[in-house]
Order: C-alpha cells, then structure tokens, then sequence
C-alpha cells in the first residue's frame, strides 16, 4: 500500500473471513436486496432505527478475496550474506547489479467482494487480484459468509475501471445482490458499506453520500464516484455500497487520507459506470473504449484567468499526440474543449470521461476556444490502447535534473522591466548556442528563463532557469519587447494571468497560467 495525502487507488486491502449470521437460508434463489424482502426490513425512505435486519439480509453475498502470488525481486549478488542483518559488512546490498539473477517470493494480496449470481459471479476491484501489478496471481480464494473457502477463476479484468470479475462453484446456490441504479443517488442520502478492513472479519459502516460524481483529480476515464463518509478502510477495496433499498449503488475503491486509515472521504464506482462492464466481463467481451490522444489539464483558476474566460467549464489541452485521432481533427495545443458530442465538458463530466463512453468509430462535434475565438472540429473517436501501452507512450524523459546550470553562462538580470515586475522572473532571447547547449530542436524560438524570484507565482508554479517560454497567451515570443509587449496588453485587459507555455529539456512544452504581480 502507498499512502499518501492523496488518492489511493490500492490502498484499502487486507481483510478476513466473514463470520457474522447471514440471516438467510444459503440456497436462496431470491436476491438478498430484492425489493419485497428489503421492504421488510426498511419499510419507508430513508435511515431505519436500526441497521440490523438490513445488513443481516445482505451481508451474506458479500466475501473477502484473497490471492497468493510471487513477486519479483532483486537479486543479491556475491554475498553470501544477503537478506540478512549482516548483508551491509560484507558487501551489502547488491541487487540490482548486472548479472544479478532476480528472485521471487511469495506474497498475498487481501479485499473484499461480492456475489452478483447464484451461480458463483463475483464482483471486486481489478487491484485487489493484481496487488496493483506488483506479482504473478498464482491463485485466487474466496471466503464466505459462512466461512467456507472456494477457489475462484479469474473471468475477466479491466484495469482502466479498476473492476474484476471472479467465478467460484459449489453444488448449492449462493446468495447474491443486484446492482441498483446510482443515477438517483443524491447527496445526503444513507448509505451502508459492508468489507473486510484490517482482516477484522465481515464489518459495516454507515454514513452518508457526501457527492455525486465526484472527480479527484487523477485525470483518468473513470475519475468520477461516489463519495461518502462511511468509514472505508483497507480491505474494504471491492466491496458493496448499499442505499437504503439495499441495492449496489457503489462499489468501494478509494480513499483520501494522510494516516491510510478512514478520515470520512471514501470513494465509490458508481454503480452505473460498473455494471456494463461487469456484464461485458461476465460475457468474455473485450472492453472497447473511444481516444482522442491528447494530453489534457482542468480547467483551473489561473488557467481560465489567463485566457479571460469563466472558470469550471471546459478542459484545456496541453499536448497533442501526432498522427492521433486528436490530431487528425484539427486538435492544438492550447485549445479549451467546452463540449463534446454535445456534452458539456466540466469537473463532474470530464472530457475523459465523456469520450472513453463513446464507442470508437463515432464522429463527433468538439465545440471549443482557440486564441479566443470560438470554432467546432470534427473527430473520428479512436479505440483507447490498453493501459500498458498508454503507460510506455506517456513515460517522458525528466530531463536534466540539474536544469538551473544547463547552459553554461552566468544568470543574467535585467533591470526592474515590465516582465520582472509582473512576473517575477527575467529573461533573455534564445540563441541558437544556448539552445544547444539546453539540448532544444534546432529551430526552436523563444526566451529563456534566467533568473526566477522563488516568492512569485511563477516560481511557486516551478518555473526554473533553463526553461524555454515559447509564447506568452498564444503569442509567439523571440524577444523581450514581443514578451513585454503580451503582459503590457494582459494588465491592459485586466487579466489576472498570463499564460505561458514552457518547454523543459526533456520534457514535451506545457502551458503554465501566472499570475501577474
């Protein structure tokens, strides 16, 4: 587990067997949330005195996962001491040396899951039988309620939904649970999530949901959940969310936390993102999903000041792959995409999300602004690459890590210029000497960054000496007077920012909003 302050997508694991009352005969051919049997139980809307009847009808189909697998390892070379608290006097560690043969060893990864079918289907996170690709599953079991041990074969995975669907047999039925419909979740309403946090056994937590497709940031095609305020824990990784219908609204994936534990900011796989791909998986079917290839940033604060355009609406482009269907259509670097296929782009309906639920082939209007002027584009939406192919595509170099001496002349300061003021950084024209030495394309045109004051924004936003501005609010600038030129018209506009794009060695040029001083 990674824990950090943050989203962690793989950070809830751990867990143990169910040993609570199921409440219900095993072979019930009846699901465990139908309508009439929760009705019982929760006669009316909203929270009952209790939680009880309701979890003792559901808890059965819920069960914890359990995988044993072997990890790779380094190898220690030449010291027979390895592994041990001796290692470091006799030569210490030398994994990783060439010629070191790697090792495994055995490793177990621990979550929660629940039962969909009589027939064995379960339902978990892709994470919780992969052990976030760390090993090699060499098996799989599931436990029940009852505290049975079934080996489970692996159906199918999506990495990119984080969902897994497993399948494990017996002569009798087992208990099972349906998939609600998470469109009519709203905020407040009751929630119960029932896992395996921290190998306790079966456990429940109540509380309520605190947003609706809430994204957090990651930028992924499937940032969008549930988020709620029942304690969410490792181990509860796979496990149901139930409404107060009893029906699957989430499946519990993620949590924001500075200690690893519950701080009352757990997410969830909306139900309505999970169950056609849970059907396609059951099915054997691959899960196709439409691509633009480009690299994309929200729309944020700065960003949208920089450009004078209203803030939350639309996401900004900041790369474009070549040959890509992005590109094919017309697609810049700088561009803000307002709406897609007729779709508002915004924080809660992401630009990812909204063409990775268009199936490849499809053409569709991009309605967005460029340089101020607004245009539509037309795309042929592509088939997205697997998640290991987009992962090699996007592993950009990091460059020089020493970018502040890249160029071998000392930082040069201008007198307190209109740029220096109101941004807080000097610079000067990029000639083709100190393009070479900062390892720049040939041709490449723009000033470069000397000195940069660490209290301004630009220096809080990262902005170095070596850096490359290529244009400052879409306006190419070789010179300081063109560069000044843009900054005298953004503080005559009343613009709060300027936006810069920025190349790095290394790295792809990026568009970073200042803000003026």
């Amino acid at each position: 587990m990674r824990y950090a302050y943050g989203i962690t997508s793989a950070l809830l694991l751990g867990g143990a067997a169910l040993s609570l009352a199921t409440g219900l005969p095993a072979g019930a051919q009846v699901a465990q949330n139908d309508a009439q049997q929760i009705q019982q139980v929760v006669p009316r809307a909203g929270a009952p005195a209790s939680f009880a009847d309701l979890t003792a009808q559901l808890q059965p189909a819920v069960v914890n996962i359990s995988t044993r697998q072997r990890v790779r390892v380094a190898a220690q070379q030449g010291n027979p001491f390895a592994g041990t608290p001796f290692a470091d006097l006799f030569g210490g560690d030398q994994g990783g040396q060439q010629g070191a043969t790697p090792q495994t060893r055995e490793a177990q990864s621990l979550g929660s899951g629940f039962l969909i079918s009589a027939d064995g289907y379960v339902v978990t996170n892709n994470h919780v039988i992969t052990a976030d690709g760390q090993g090699e599953v060499e098996s799989i079991t599931v436990k029940t309620d009852d505290g049975t041990e079934y080996p489970a074969k692996l159906i199918g995975r999506d990495a990119a939904s984080d969902l897994a669907v497993l399948k494990i047999s017996a002569p009798k039925p087992f208990p099972f649970v349906k998939f609600g419909d998470s469109r009519h979740a709203r905020v407040g309403d009751w929630v119960i999530a029932i896992g395996q946090p921290f190998g306790l056994g079966g456990t429940v937590t109540a509380g309520i949901i605190s947003a609706v497709y809430r994204a957090t940031g990651s930028g992924s095609a499937y940032d969008r959940y549930l988020q709620t305020d029942a304690a969410i824990n490792r181990g509860n990784s796979g496990g149901p969310m139930f409404d107060m219908r009893g029906q699957v609204i989430g499946i519990n994936n993620a949590i924001f936390s500075p200690t690893g534990g519950s701080v009352g900011i757990g997410f969830a796989i909306p139900a309505e993102t999970a169950a056609p791909i849970v059907e396609k998986l059951k099915a054997g079917q691959a899960i196709e999903r439409g691509y633009l290839g480009v690299r994309i940033q929200q729309l944020n604060e700065d960003l949208a000041d920089s450009l004078g355009i209203p803030h939350n609406r639309g996401e900004f482009i900041q790369a474009v792959e070549p040959a890509g269907a992005g590109a094919r259509a017309g697609l810049q670097p700088g561009d803000v995409v307002l709406r897609v296929d007729g779709k508002e782009v915004t924080p809660d309906q992401t630009l990812s999300f909204i063409v990775a639920n268009t199936p490849p082939g499809k053409r569709i209007p991009l309605d967005l602004i460029r340089n101020g002027q607004r245009l539509t584009v037309n795309a042929v939406v592509a088939k997205r690459p697997s998640e290991e192919e987009l992962a090699q595509a996007q592993s950009f170099g990091q460059g020089d890590q020493d970018n502040e001496n890249a160029y071998n002349q000392p930082p040069q300061k201008q007198g307190p210029g209109v740029v220096e003021k109101a941004l807080g950084l000097s610079a000067i024209p990029l000639t083709p000497a100190i393009a070479n030495q900062l390892g720049a394309a040939a041709g490449t045109q723009g000033v470069v960054v000397t000195v940069v004051d660490a209290s301004s924004d630009a220096g809080q936003k990262g902005l170095q000496r070596g850096d490359i501005i290529l244009s400052a609010n879409y306006q190419p600038v070789t010179t300081l007077a063109q560069f000044e030129a843009v900054v005298r018209a953004a503080k005559a506009q009343n613009r709060p920012a300027v936006l810069l794009r920025v190349q790095r060695r290394g790295q792809p040029a990026t568009y970073v909003p200042i803000r003026l001083r």
